[in-house]
């Protein structure tokens, strides 16, 4: 069996209060869809719990912690709201960013496939692992920190199978870790946060884009507390928005077996 949880960012607590309200298996899975720190107010009690729990803890990057990869590295100053400057500053830190910048994009096992963000709809559904290992490769290598200075930006905002170099492993990390929408023409749009009932006319949720290859096999996913939790036969969305003190989510994928914990008090700011 194999439980799935939405985004942590940083709250240890609710996350070691639903653990124990759902007690699972010593045999268990448990699934992380990245964003593991950042805006809650314990990332380094979050980061060493998760890595504290061995093999049977799998996660997938998300943007905030490549976000963290990049601060650590001096690339990426520190942003309003931030909560990663504990981490940076522990005795185990370094430690910690090594684990972290190790883990994958992409988690595949049976039927399930796990990503932070999204996919975009050129890729097959078993063709996102593998562009996915096209980046953990050079995160987990002696350059990634070179990597990490060429990896932000907004171009190429669509893909092709033609991309190559740097352009290609940053398309793969904005699919995999940022997209939420898409524009009419198949650009990925970075900008809007809101839930699709509230987003401008002309942008298309990547999960609802025409012709998506990936279409009719479960994908699990968070990054978008706006969208909060969506459960179809082909997509589970499990970004509930703890931060904001809404939930921590989690589901255990063969039952679609649901449970929540709330989580206290509210961040300032606007749900993303």
């Amino acid at each position: 069996m194999t439980l799935a949880f939405g985004d942590l960012q940083g709250c240890r607590q609710p996350l070691e209060q639903l653990l124990r309200k759902i007690g699972p298996a010593p045999t268990e899975t448990l699934w992380f869809c990245g964003d593991l720190v950042n805006r809650g107010p314990d990332s380094l009690g979050t980061l060493r719990e998760i890595r504290k729990l061995g093999l049977r803890a799998r996660t997938v990057l998300g943007n905030h912690d490549l976000h963290l990869l990049a601060q650590f590295a001096g690339i990426r100053s520190p942003r309003a709201g931030d909560t990663l400057e504990p981490i940076l500053k522990a005795p185990d830190g370094a430690e910690l960013i090594d684990w972290l910048r190790t883990r994958p994009l992409a988690l595949r096992q049976g039927d399930f496939l796990m990503v932070h963000a999204g996919l975009l709809p050129e890729w097959e559904y078993d063709q996102a692992r593998d562009l996915a290992h096209e980046v953990e490769k050079v995160l987990a290598g002696p350059h990634w920190q070179d990597f990490l200075t060429v990896m932000y930006g907004n171009t190429p905002d669509r893909w092709s199978d033609d991309l190559r170099g740097d352009d290609r492993l940053r398309c793969i990390v904005n699919g995999l870790t940022r997209v939420r929408y898409l524009h009419t023409d198949g650009r990925m749009e970075f900008k809007c946060t809101e839930s699709p009932e509230n987003a401008p006319d002309g942008l298309i949720p990547w999960f609802l884009a025409p012709n998506r290859r990936s279409a009719g096999r479960p994908v699990i996913f968070g990054h978008w507390s706006s969208l909060g939790l969506k459960l179809q036969p082909d997509l589970i969305a499990l970004d509930t928005g703890c931060v904001w003190g809404g939930s921590l989510t989690a589901i255990r994928l063969e039952t679609r077996q649901l449970f929540q914990q709330p989580c206290p008090g509210r961040r300032n700011g606007k749900k993303e």
